[in-house]
């Protein structure tokens, strides 16, 4: 009796792959995508499993870098029960394509940094929920002026640079990402530290120029931090950090958008897209209403009201983040910008994997890379199933 392969062949599909739609077979053994002509040829194996796509879209899992919470759960605020917060996220998520997350902290008072950091560990994925890729840290270290939703009497300068960012923060082990505003005193020399520590910086809630921002993204820096929202607007004089997208900079800038249909005017969409296509990746930055009807919640230090499915903090008209998830975000922007179907779902996938430095295994169907995919309805896009290292971890009913 012939041995099992351990190949699973997905028939009758359209697969995204070098940003082409094209009709062709997806092969996956031991939670990676193969070569079939390795296997055909060489290995001389057939697959163990056939599964047959019936013209459906595959496409790699979505990859959300900010996203501060959802179903009742804040990741900033729920200190002693995060672990079980960001397991219930991690799990719901499956449903809405997101195979990898960055869970998100706003600003908070220091004792929350360092109860709730070294309990959001990164976690591979599976059916339990998607890959947790390690935290990002948005604030404190943000301009008072551009605070947005942020509470002011825990925002603070890191004035002696990273050493500053460790006092607050205490371990940086769980951490990938932070946003740090490039003009404030020790700004770029944490900028620097965090770098050399191969945790990416982003740039955001900012009164930078653009040379301050310039300076940010000498020092290290690749992000900015949702574009438009809590910095400068544009002016022809100083653009400020919307410059950075046409910025003679050594680096590709990437830019975190909320495509939400409130937060960025589809004209500003386009406009992003238009002058750094490359750079743009869909945010939900999503808090603990996505997922839930009008009420009150929390981000973080702050109470928020949520009416007719818009978050502000409570008591004023300040937005702070989304209820919209990322693959509701896909379709509103390609919608928006009249983009390429390809182009918008390459926003929610590969770009955020080059941002993070993780596109030589994730946000790609190539061979070699994480079996982690979506298969969405070809017309509506809806996410029919999710699946992490090859294993189917959601179903649509």
């Amino acid at each position: 009796m012939k041995a099992k392969s351990g190949l699973t062949r997905f028939s009758n599909c359209y697969i995204l792959r070098d940003g082409n739609i094209i009709k062709e077979d997806l092969w996956i053994r031991n939670g990676k995508i193969v070569n079939p002509e390795q296997v055909f040829y060489v290995e001389q194996e057939e697959a163990d499993i056939t599964v047959n796509s019936e013209d459906s879209l595959i496409v790699p899992g979505f990859i959300d870098i900010q996203i501060n919470g959802g179903w009742g759960v804040d990741f900033s605020y729920d200190s002693e029960n995060v672990e079980e917060g960001v397991k219930k996220v991690s799990k719901q998520l499956l449903a809405h394509g997101v195979t990898s997350f960055c869970p998100t902290m706003v600003t908070s008072e220091k004792d929350k940094y360092y109860k709730i950091l070294p309990k959001i560990q990164k976690r591979q994925g599976g059916e339990h929920g998607a890959t947790v890729l390690g935290v990002h840290l948005e604030g404190p270290f943000i301009s008072l002026a551009k605070k947005g939703a942020h509470k002011d009497e825990y925002i603070l300068n890191p004035e002696k640079g990273l050493e500053s960012i460790k006092e607050v923060y205490g371990s940086l082990d769980n951490v990938i990402l932070v946003t740090i505003a490039p003009e404030l005193p020790g700004a770029l020399d944490a900028i620097r530290g965090l770098s050399n520590m191969g945790i990416k910086v982003a740039l955001g809630h900012s009164s930078a120029s653009l040379a301050q921002g310039e300076e940010g993204i000498k020092k290290g820096a690749n992000l900015i931090t949702h574009l438009f929202n809590a910095m400068l607007p544009f002016h022809h004089r100083d653009p400020g950090l919307v410059g950075l997208l046409a910025s003679k900079t050594d680096r590709q800038v990437y830019y975190g958008i909320i495509s939400d249909g409130i937060h960025t005017h589809p004209a500003a969409l386009r406009i992003a897209c238009r002058t750094n296509q490359e750079g743009l990746i869909l945010v939900s930055d999503a808090v603990a209403a996505q997922g839930l009807p009008d009420g009150a919640y929390r981000i973080g230090p702050q109470a928020v009201n949520v009416n007719e499915g818009r978050a502000y903090v409570a008591g004023t008209k300040t937005l702070c983040g989304s209820t919209t998830a990322l693959d509701q975000s896909i379709k509103t922007f390609k919608e928006a910008t009249e983009c390429s179907l390809e182009y918008a779902i390459e926003a929610a996938t590969l770009h955020p994997a080059k941002a993070l430095g993780i596109d030589d295994r994730k946000g790609k169907l190539n061979f070699g890379f994480d079996a982690d995919f979506v298969i969405l309805h070809p017309k509506s896009l809806n996410v029919l199933s999710t699946w992490i290292a090859g294993e189917c971890v959601y179903r649509s009913s």
